[in-house]
């Protein structure tokens, strides 16, 4: 069986009465050459008859670019990272480009992630937030090797990339503050995995083990469980500490997700919200304005909105040659509502 040839652009060419080069551009979207708008029009019907186009490979070999930017991210299904993504595809078809994105969740993908950047995969890389296998080394590395990034790190230098941060810390004082305030004693930590694993990783729990010294409360690392990374590990994690004979009066959900979790185990066991059991959950979750009682955070003081991220990747992608790097900061706000 014979494979059918693949149109090229001198069958649209001959199809549509023009030369080669007009072809091309139009079908590369140049703008440095005027041409009539009925001759596009019917290079552009030529093509779709002819289902042709264009080679990207080629083009890319020849601009020295992949028209392609990277998602560097540590899992799939966090919230956070879906707006982060939508934002760069946005700007992305803006500028005519694609969005690959890559998860990081082991020394090994990162590893390979690492070597697929050094081989320019991508014009430029986002690095989301919480990926704990990527070192301040490699990200300079890779900056230095010319890679347009933006690092979206609480604690990375600017050292040839662009730094996002969210400062956690001051926001998470506060909601403990208020657990405190409002006569808890027996706060319960649920976190992600790697917090749990290794507190110094997260401004969360170290926000939480300073909260109890400052106010006074006996330390109690059974309060301190797993159950942030996704929904029903959260239900389940909350159920188990209010099925305790000493269950506890406040929980800190280290995702908003397993925030809501928190909520729904709690009316499952009887437990009213905030009566028996306050939550506060961490993340700007659109859910959480709609549970009943309204779920209490801490966040980002707005929507989650990573327009600026995407601008920033762009805006150094355009530039064309290493810039220095520059620093911004979002930090997060307690948001009390009805569940604390």
């Amino acid at each position: 069986m014979t494979r059918s040839r693949q149109p090229t652009s001198r069958d649209v060419a001959a199809l549509a009465g023009v030369s080669v080069a007009t072809v091309s551009y139009v079908m590369n979207g140049r703008t440095d050459r005027r041409i009539p708008a009925e001759t596009r029009d019917r290079v552009l019907e030529a093509a779709g008859r002819l289902a042709y186009a264009p080679n990207r490979s080629a083009r890319s070999l020849r601009n020295r670019r992949t028209e392609q930017v990277c998602l560097v991210v540590g899992s799939i299904g966090v919230p956070a990272y879906d707006q982060l993504a939508q934002d760069i595809h946005d700007r992305a078809d803006d500028a005519g480009y694609g969005v690959l994105t890559i998860v990081v969740n082991s020394p090994a993908r990162a590893a390979k992630a690492v070597e697929l950047l050094q081989q320019r995969i991508a014009d430029g890389a986002v690095i989301a937030p919480d990926i704990r296998f990527l070192d301040g080394a490699e990200l300079t590395g890779l900056a230095r090797g010319g890679l347009p990034m933006v690092v979206m790190s609480n604690t990375a230098p600017p050292d040839g990339f662009d730094v996002v941060r969210a400062p956690q810390t001051p926001a998470c004082d506060a909601a403990f503050d208020h657990l405190f305030a409002t006569g808890r004693r027996r706060v319960a930590f649920v976190g992600h995995r790697y917090e749990v694993d290794d507190p110094s990783t997260s401004e969360r729990l170290t926000a939480y083990l300073a909260a109890l010294g400052r106010h006074d409360a006996e330390p109690d690392p059974s309060l301190v469980v797993t159950g942030a990374d996704d929904r029903v590990a959260a239900y389940h994690a909350v159920t188990a500490l209010l099925d305790r004979p000493d269950p506890p009066d406040a929980v800190f959900a280290a995702s908003a997700r397993a925030g809501v979790s928190a909520i729904w185990a709690a009316r499952d066991a009887g437990a009213d919200v905030p009566g028996e059991l306050a939550v506060v959950g961490a993340g700007n979750l659109p859910e959480s304005l709609i549970t009943r009682p309204a779920l209490s955070t801490v966040g980002p003081a707005t929507e989650d909105d990573f327009t600026e991220v995407a601008r920033l990747l762009f805006d150094r992608i355009d530039a064309g040659v290493p810039e220095r790097g520059r620093e911004l900061s979002d930090p997060w706000a307690f948001h009390p509502r009805g569940s604390s």
